[in-house]
């Protein structure tokens, strides 16, 4: 989607339609991911893809109806053994795309949402794909403000929740909804697109709790960096796939990386030397968690060393140390688990309290509406 946005862009600010087909579910050994796109526009010109190739001729097709029709459609392509001439996927795959008409008076957000992913700022788009729901009708969540609607206030509500959620995470899925937001069911069917890079998880100490700390990053949908100056201990072999692990010395690494308000930094490294000039830089920059392993009686040296090195009150306020939730956990499992806890209820202001002895609504009220005008 990101590739073919300006070409829409184009034909959005002149009023043409253009009809735009979206993965939203794939399954097996499927070409494209969730969220790929194809869109054809005036003089059936066509941008993207959805299938490298397979279908893209009947999803040219129904683009053209929908534009006709003004209705979206939603269709599955797989692989027919039976019928070797039916349009479908040779991999043996199988995928189902949403194709929506979009023009200025269908989707009025279309436009900010499409300025917004050019210039890098996250949001959402949720699309109503199946259900007693407006098919196409689309709602599109930034950080404070949405725009749209997708049928019921109580939808909105849920879904504009949930999409907050997502884009918190950079991720893209389908959630089920009741008509009027209801959790428990799955009468409509949403497509969350989130437009933003995953956050970063950034852990410092190649420890055994370093490879449970990186293994529910990773489940998270952080994008996780392992860093540690000793060679023997920083390699590959010993995280789970995917997470990238540097050798360097820890501060030194952090100085020369970008971090922003999402970024969760996790200092597991238990030697002053490394966790001292490592905490003074990551307290002076942008994140969203910082946290630093290690008992009270280490929690108090290393604040006096930090305080000696000039960090001031408000700075040494943001270490979450010692790290994690108090779950009376002992494994490295279980450790991961109680730090994963307080990263969660950090970001969504939640108080770690058993839900049992609270009262009122367990999740946070819905997103305001986008201003006018």
């Amino acid at each position: 989607m990101r590739e073919i946005l300006p070409a829409l862009s184009g034909w959005y600010a002149a009023g043409a339609p253009f009809g735009l087909a979206t993965v939203v579910g794939v399954s097996r050994s499927a070409p494209r991911d969730p969220g790929a796109a194809m869109a054809v526009g005036p003089g059936d010109e066509v941008v993207g893809s959805v299938s490298g190739g397979c279908v893209e001729g009947a999803v040219f097709e129904l683009a053209q109806e929908v534009v006709a029709s003004g209705g979206a459609r939603l269709e599955t392509f797989g692989y027919s053994d039976e019928d070797a001439f039916a349009v479908g996927l040779t991999c043996g795959g199988e995928i189902t795309v949403l194709v929506r008409p979009v023009t200025p008076a269908s989707d009025p957000a279309f436009g900010e949402v499409a300025r917004s992913v050019a210039e890098g700022v996250p949001v959402t788009v949720a699309t109503v794909i199946n259900g007693p729901a407006p098919r196409g009708a689309t709602l599109a969540v930034w950080d404070a403000t949405v725009a749209g609607a997708l049928g019921t206030e109580g939808l909105d509500a849920a879904v504009g929740a949930d999409a907050r959620g997502e884009l918190a995470q950079g991720a893209t899925g389908v959630r089920h909804y009741g008509p009027r937001g209801e959790r428990r069911e799955d009468a409509v069917s949403v497509f969350l697109h989130s437009f933003a890079p995953p956050p970063r998880m950034l852990v410092f100490g190649a420890i055994d709790y370093a490879a449970s700390v990186a293994r529910i990053g990773d489940f998270l949908g952080y994008r996780v960096t392992v860093c540690d100056a000793r060679p023997a201990f920083a390699t590959a072999k010993r995280f789970p796939p995917g997470v990238e692990v540097v050798v360097d010395w820890p501060h030194r690494y952090l100085h020369g990386t970008s971090t922003d308000e999402r970024t969760v930094i996790c200092v597991l490294t238990h030697d002053p030397k490394f966790d001292v000039p490592l905490l003074e830089e990551a307290l002076r920059r942008p994140a969203a968690y910082i946290g630093a392993m290690g008992s009270r009686r280490t929690h108090d040296d290393r604040a006096k060393r930090l305080a000696e090195a000039g960090l001031t009150p408000a700075e040494l306020s943001r270490l979450r140390s010692p790290v994690g939730l108090d779950l009376g956990a002992r494994t490295p499992e279980e450790v991961a688990v109680s730090v994963a806890a307080e990263i969660v209820a950090l970001r969504w202001g939640g108080s770690g309290t058993p839900l049992t002895a609270t009262a009122g609504a367990i999740h946070r009220p819905g997103l305001p509406p986008a201003p006018r005008g």
